[in-house]
């Protein structure tokens, strides 16, 4: 089965709001909201308002940073929105990239490989506490001392994790561990601190699956394949639409067409390539933007 989730980066009340009830009646499986403090509102308060006016729609951050963020607040976050949604809450963590807001707290930003230990360090003690447990860590990238979970607990079993990666070691991890692998085709960071090189053609996708059926070798039920779709739009004429994106990145129209961070063209050519990438990679679980949301609501039925 194929499903769609929605991240917004909301302005204001009504927005979220509308949003929130607009994906639900379209048929999102999940709203998102991203975590980049001060920029962005935060994402676990603005979920928490769009679950007072929606049911069924899942909810959670697209990806929380484990590089600024404590687990015991993360814990206590996620188990409240789980508690105020009646059982929707979604979790989904990544490594952070941002120096800034390392900086903002008066720290430097680690290293790839310090961040991928504090991720993988911060994302256990998360799940331990959500699990009930007692949670001690001692080391250089995370300090936890008898932490325990005692309330609120979460309505659900098991809180879905998403990791959002495109680290080698990561996408191993995450194969082993999580519900969801996030995949955004992600390079190394430009100086902005937001946007990114891009690692989109059919080898780097490939890639990126091997190390994730690496890690998942032996798991009875291996992670969902998600893509984090960022150029989404319908139209008649896809190339045109792609021009500019595939000047400034060197891809050709061709290869972005091909990758699976782009939905553009018409409505039947969209659901092609959706299948299509269900089919060649294992991809069944797509994350647009919050724009594309007047854009995809008429295609949802159809999938």
């Amino acid at each position: 089965m194929v499903t769609f989730s929605l991240q917004v980066r909301p302005d204001n009340a009504e927005e979220l709001l509308t949003s929130a009830r607009r994906a639900e009646a379209a048929g999102f499986d999940t709203l998102h909201c991203a975590d980049h403090p001060g920029a962005i509102a935060a994402p676990f308060v603005a979920l928490a308002a769009a679950a007072a006016v929606t049911s069924t729609i899942g909810l959670g951050p697209y990806v929380a940073n484990t590089g600024i963020r404590e687990p015991m607040p993360l814990a206590v976050d996620v188990a409240s929105l789980d508690l105020i949604s009646g059982g929707r809450a979604r979790l989904g963590l990544g490594a952070g990239h941002n120096p800034a807001e390392w900086h903002a707290l008066g720290r430097e930003r680690p290293d790839v490989a310090g961040r991928v230990r504090r991720f993988t360090a911060v994302t256990r003690a998360v799940r331990e506490l959500l699990d009930g447990a007692e949670v001690t860590v001692d080391t250089p990238e995370l300090t936890v001392r008898a932490a325990r979970l005692t309330a609120p607990r979460p309505v659900q079993e098991r809180i879905p994790l998403t990791v959002g990666t495109s680290n080698s070691r990561l996408l191993r991890w995450a194969g082993r561990h999580a519900d969801v692998v996030g995949l955004s085709g992600a390079g190394r960071t430009r100086p902005d601190g937001y946007q990114h090189d891009v690692r989109w053609r059919e080898a780097d996708i490939e890639a990126q699956l091997a190390l994730v059926a690496e890690g998942a070798a032996g798991r009875s039920v291996p992670p969902a394949m998600e893509a984090l779709v960022q150029l989404c739009a319908v139209t008649d004429d896809a190339e045109a639409a792609t021009a500019d994106f595939a000047r400034d990145t060197g891809l050709t129209v061709d290869e972005l067409l091909a990758c699976p961070y782009v939905l553009i063209g018409t409505e039947d050519e969209i659901l092609s390539a959706v299948r299509r990438h269900e089919r060649r990679w294992g991809i069944t679980r797509f994350v647009v933007r919050a724009d594309a949301l007047d854009q995809l609501t008429p295609l949802l039925p159809r999938l």
